[in-house]
């Protein structure tokens, strides 16, 4: 990814150091973890009103929501810790970053997000089929910067906590 940033900043005579481009493929690689996240948190979301529809439960759709966002953050935690953040800590730490996922992506998957959609649908009249997808253009690069400067930051920062 980083050949593929550095090539694209030639051919376009963009002049970026060198970890700027890094930042650059580790959001694209952000982007991707997040793209298959959204992908796995349907499928459970999908599985678990399948597994629940024989027994006619009118709230089985909450339960397929909760579900599906606690194993999705998971996912998403196992692949930004390994393909985006490269990040090596063990034990006790990976725990921490863990709960540091979760709580950041409760904020902005929950909070930050149902803000925007207040803000789209009922402040600016957007329908809400396409106010989510305006929100992700704020909430990706929120949960970008969260997991980079918050959750994954370097071991040296981490032991100012």
């Amino acid at each position: 990814m980083k050949k593929l940033v550095a090539w694209a900043c030639r051919k376009l005579h963009i002049d970026l150091s060198e970890e700027k481009q890094n930042t650059i493929a580790q959001f694209i690689r952000f982007a991707f973890v997040g793209l298959s996240n959204t992908l796995v948190s349907y499928i459970i979301y999908l599985g678990v009103l399948l597994i629940m529809s024989p027994y006619d439960i009118d709230w089985d759709f909450y339960v397929a929501s909760v579900l599906s966002f606690l194993l999705s953050v998971l996912w998403s935690f196992y692949w930004n810790r390994r393909v985006v953040f490269n990040d090596q800590t063990k034990d006790r730490k990976v725990a921490k970053r863990l709960i540091k996922t979760y709580i950041s992506y409760a904020i902005t998957g929950i909070g930050v997000a149902n803000l925007l959609l207040f803000l789209w649908v009922t402040v600016l009249g957007i329908p809400k089929t396409i106010a989510p997808l305006i929100s992700l253009f704020i909430l990706v690069p929120m949960n970008f910067l969260l997991n980079k400067y918050w959750t994954f930051r370097d071991d040296s920062r981490e032991k100012e906590d």
